[in-house]
């Protein structure tokens, strides 16, 4: 019976992967991570921390670079704060990007102090993204400590700006910086093994801002309000009828205003987040919102007592865009992927999300976002927690895709 083509894909990806593994310098690589899990497992707490919202990344990023330093590779801090650091290929004239993101959602006097309640860590980021960087290291060690040298340069960066008002501004740069020579790019971000971001999401970040003149609530009552409107805004917004397909969300996920209980506030602002399968969803949407807000400013206009003391103005402005983009069935990064998966016998399912892979994958560079092993949840939120049993699956399978686009070099006189 003649092999279909799909089976035969099957065959050369496990080969490809079973001929890879089985180089004594990467089955060193390989066998690193078992042997380490206690250092992995405190480095990753220890960089949890050290806080990191975005825009305040100095500390954890110095503290990323002391390490890579310390391993011997070497290492810069870029103009944004993006910390770089490379391991030579033997053709430098192309590299591979495999990177982490520093930042985190939440303020920086949050308590980040990790709990331990058996073999489970707790604390805000332990997971997102305190497993991705723990990895990072991780990898760059395993390599360093099975002396391999991959056949294309590899970078290993530590970048800024992925969460919220970000805007992913880390890796822009990273790709700006490396684009001539870049040939693919592998992030990880966050736990597990169970599946592999292959689609970018896109999403945009507005921020409605409405102004008054402000005043008492009692001796100005009556006058025009930015809360009123911005709230009579919302309401006429969150009843927009979304697909179910393509999928579409929005999220109103932070409201200011006002100056006390007692005050008519001068300005009230509201900042939602839009995502959808879909441009045009994006588009209908962004349309949505802006048209909500000018109709709750003209009922709030309209049903005033008094309009004598002022108007109200507003507007809608972008504060962040991020594009999508699919990497393609038959790509080189996908496969190495699947032959790391099919060697370790796990299997894995495609997502789309957003990440740091939609800026290359808007660009039409291969790229993937990968967990880097180990479950957690309670991601954005004071619960969240990870737990490290099984990690060294999800650091192998990052280090066979890396190295199965990166190559290997072989050692002279071989």
């Amino acid at each position: 019976m003649p092999i279909r083509s799909s089976a035969l894909t099957q065959a050369s990806r496990a080969l490809t992967s079973f001929s890879l593994a089985e180089q004594p310098q990467v089955r060193a690589a390989l066998d690193w991570f078992a042997k380490n899990l206690k250092w992995i497992n405190d480095l990753q707490s220890a960089l949890t921390e050290i806080p990191a919202p975005s825009f305040q990344e100095e500390k954890r990023a110095a503290s990323l670079r002391a390490v890579f330093a310390a391993e011997g590779l070497p290492v810069q801090t870029d103009k944004l704060g993006n910390v770089i650091a490379e391991l030579r290929g033997a053709n430098d004239k192309e590299c591979i990007l495999i990177a982490a993101h520093l930042d985190t959602v939440f303020p920086a006097d949050t308590d980040v102090k990790v709990r331990h309640e058996g073999e489970r860590l707790l604390a805000p980021g332990i997971s997102d993204n305190g497993t991705g960087l723990a990895a990072l290291v991780a990898i760059a060690r395993a390599l360093q400590a099975a002396k391999l040298r991959p056949q294309r340069t590899i970078l290993f960066a530590a970048n800024v700006g992925e969460e919220g008002e970000g805007n992913l501004r880390g890796m822009r740069a990273l790709i700006d910086a490396y684009r001539p020579r870049l040939r693919a790019v592998i992030v990880l971000d966050g736990s597990g093994t169970d599946h592999v971001t292959t689609k970018a999401l896109a999403s945009r970040r507005l921020e409605v801002t409405i102004t008054g003149p402000g005043g008492h609530s009692w001796s100005d009552f009556g006058m025009v309000n930015p809360i009123n409107a911005l709230v009579r805004g919302s309401v006429r917004f969150i009843n927009t009828k979304i697909p179910v397909s393509p999928r579409t969300t929005f999220n109103l996920g932070q409201v200011e205003g006002g100056t006390s209980v007692n005050s008519i506030p001068h300005e009230a602002k509201l900042k939602v987040d839009l995502r959808s399968e879909s441009e045009d969803e994006l588009v209908r949407l962004e349309t949505a919102l802006r048209d909500c807000v000018a109709t709750g400013v003209k009922d709030e206009t309209d049903n005033a007592r008094d309009r004598s003391k002022g108007k109200l103005d507003w507007k809608v402005e972008l504060i962040g865009s991020r594009p999508g983009g699919e990497l393609a069935a038959d790509s080189s990064l996908l496969a190495s992927l699947r032959a790391a998966d099919d060697y370790l016998g796990n299997q894995s399912r495609i997502e789309r999300s957003s990440t740091d892979a939609n800026i290359p994958l808007s660009m039409g560079i291969e790229a993937i976002a990968i967990g880097a092993g180990g479950n957690g949840g309670g991601a954005h939120s004071l619960q969240e927690w990870y737990e490290p049993a099984g990690r060294e699956l999800g650091l192998q399978r990052a280090l066979l895709t890396l190295l199965g686009v990166s190559g290997v070099a072989q050692e002279k006189g071989r």
